[in-house]
């Protein structure tokens, strides 16, 4: 059962760890296949039955827009704070389009189906999604205590009982993100690097956030070139692989979606009408 049908995506970073690669693009557009990052994602999500896709844009937002003139799912917000604020902010901004529970994800992610799969058929109402040991570089160490996620840092000596690492991709209730908006002003006022990491350790001894756990999960964060290297000799491949049952065919001006193996109680087929090829 797919019980979400709005996803928001924090897309506003400018990628400076990967500005020689980007030229002057952002992360989300990153390729390791034959599309962009982003795009890839998106076609997941449509295939999750997300009908409405919020888009915080920033650094290079036009490439946002343009994207949204091919996907009638998608809508654009910008941050203008972007280059001076944290994630937090975008989460903000993206208020007058939120109006249900929602995915959230982050733009610089590659990540196989099952992700999606997993958040879309809990019956949890906030729940964030962790991994194994990825040995990625960046990591995100989550700390849990039961059925409940504590804290987060990029530091394990900060973590009592490990959960996992954060993968970027969580479910988050309508209560939930009501109460990180409210305490968003007077943390950002103190921090203006608040991130929605920081934010969701500050309330969850308020409000319990859950977790679903999954040992090895195919998934990237690509925010400097050691990331990007990895990426591109051992994760995508492995998507590629574990994804091979979705595919994406052209048809004229059109990429249909066919779901050609996986499990998900999607419809067999999707449309997506694109106003030019990808």
């Amino acid at each position: 059962m797919f019980n979400v049908r709005q996803a928001v995506i924090l897309a506003a970073g400018v990628g400076s760890r990967l500005k020689g690669t980007l030229d002057d693009r952002p992360k989300g557009f990153i390729k390791l296949g034959e599309r962009a990052i982003i795009e890839e994602s998106i076609a997941k999500l449509i295939h999750a039955n997300i009908t409405d896709i919020v888009i915080v844009t920033g650094y290079c937002p036009e490439f946002y827009e343009r994207l949204s003139e091919k996907f009638a799912v998608i809508r654009t917000i910008w941050n203008p704070d972007f280059a001076g604020s944290g994630s937090m902010r975008s989460f903000c901004v993206a208020s007058p389009y939120i109006n249900s529970d929602f995915l959230l994800l982050e733009s610089d992610l590659s990540y196989e189906y099952k992700a999606l799969q997993t958040l879309q058929s809990s019956s949890l109402g906030s729940c964030i999604l962790l991994s194994g040991e990825t040995g990625s570089g960046d990591e995100v160490y989550v700390g849990i205590s039961g059925q409940r996620v504590v804290n987060m840092s990029k530091k394990r000596s900060d973590i009592t009982c490990l959960g996992g690492e954060l993968v970027g991709i969580s479910k988050i209730s309508q209560e939930l993100y009501r109460r990180m908006i409210n305490i968003c002003p007077k943390k950002c006022k103190h921090n203006r690097q608040y991130h929605y990491e920081d934010c969701l350790t500050d309330i969850s001894d308020d409000i319990a956030i859950r977790y679903h756990y999954i040992e090895d999960l195919a998934w990237t964060e690509i925010d400097d070139e050691n990331q990007l290297t990895r990426a591109q000799e051992k994760i995508y491949p492995l998507i590629k692989q574990r994804d091979s049952g979705i595919t994406v065919a052209k048809k004229g001006n059109r990429y249909v979606l066919l779901n050609t193996g996986h499990t998900a109680t999607t419809d067999t087929v999707t449309q997506v009408t694109f106003d030019k090829a990808i």
